[in-house]
């Protein structure tokens, strides 16, 4: 017998009703073509571009809902204002979501210290969640800061802040340099896109 049946199905029935149901529509705009528009600008001057509205957003800031609002030398500041489709099954923000947040915002820090031609990839993100994000959280920004640039590895780090500015979630990130001067000779089409 399994746990399902052992389990009165009549209180979870009304979870299923229409009046219940959500639905939200996502759309972007295709990320090769942005990225080859952005391969011949700087980091800076394409991040700006995204903020500004020039350059489309990748399709993963539309798919969770975050905008860059700060593109500066070594510093991006992101905002998300939180929606029950990014909740979990005890009503919190899934920690995907600033896992998702941190990894961008800390990326396109790197990424305005950079020339035409290069870009980053992250090898590793470890995150510190000190306090639960919830839908009441107010506006949710995540800031990315780089610590030292390399020519083959960077170091950064992130914060994640609830609406009244308390400290949510803290990161460090290690990334890879990739592209010309890097010493990697990869290519930065899928690099732009990824950013």
């Amino acid at each position: 017998m399994t746990l399902v049946s052992n389990v009165a199905t009549a209180p979870f029935a009304d979870l299923f009703s229409p009046a219940l149901r959500r639905e939200r529509v996502v759309d972007w705009q295709a990320p090769v073509p942005a990225a080859k528009a952005a391969s011949v600008l700087s980091g800076l001057e394409a991040m700006r571009a995204i903020r500004d509205g020039i350059l489309p957003p990748p399709p993963m800031a539309r798919l969770i809902g975050f905008s860059m609002r700060v593109a500066e030398p070594g510093l991006i500041v992101m905002e998300l204002e939180p929606h029950e489709g990014l909740e979990n099954t005890v009503g919190l923000l899934h920690g995907g979501t600033a896992a998702a947040l941190l990894d961008t915002a800390i990326g396109c820090a790197i990424s305005t210290r950079l020339p035409a031609g290069q870009g980053a990839l992250t090898l590793d993100l470890k995150l510190a969640y000190l306090r639960p994000l919830s839908v009441q959280s107010g506006t949710i920004s995540a800031e990315g800061k780089v610590i030292k640039l390399g020519r083959q590895t960077s170091y950064a780090e992130g914060f994640v802040r609830d609406g009244a500015g308390n400290l949510a979630v803290h990161a460090t990130a290690t990334f890879s340099m990739v592209g010309e001067g890097s010493g990697t000779g990869a290519k930065t089409g899928a690099i732009a896109a990824a950013v």
